[in-house]
């Protein structure tokens, strides 16, 4: 069982930036696709970015590319999301997922994660 805790969240200005954290209690030395999503009120789930921790290979949704960054702390077991220049319709409830034992390919449009975390609000006002 993995356990996913999200940090980092709160409150910006647009154009502001925050770094979101997920603890994860997984082991080091296997395969996990980690994702970050997000949800805003009255909208679906959608995939933000995500880190391959065997390849070490990202995938980020198109409308992020170039602002986010996702990376990993191997050793403190850490997933990161840098979030720049960020939007009003950004805000939402960010979450981190972690899938093991996966096929194929880890990027932003996998839905079948088996682990999420509680999620971290981000509000960005105008």
């Amino acid at each position: 069982q993995v356990q996913l805790v999200e940090s980092g969240g709160g409150s910006v200005q647009a154009g502001g930036s925050l770094r979101l954290s997920c603890a994860a209690s997984i082991y080091t030395f296997n395969r996990y696709c980690m994702g970050w999503f997000r949800q805003a009120p009255g909208k679906e789930r959608e995939g933000v970015a995500t880190f391959d921790t065997g390849s070490r290979t990202t995938d980020y949704a198109h409308p992020v590319k170039g602002r986010f960054t996702i990376s990993q702390d191997r050793a403190k077991k850490t997933l990161y999301l840098q979030m720049n220049s960020l939007k009003p319709e950004e805000t939402a409830m960010y979450y981190c997922a972690a899938d093991d034992g996966f096929r194929g390919r880890c990027y932003t449009g996998k839905s079948d994660f088996k682990y999420w975390g509680q999620g971290t609000q981000v509000t960005v006002s105008s």
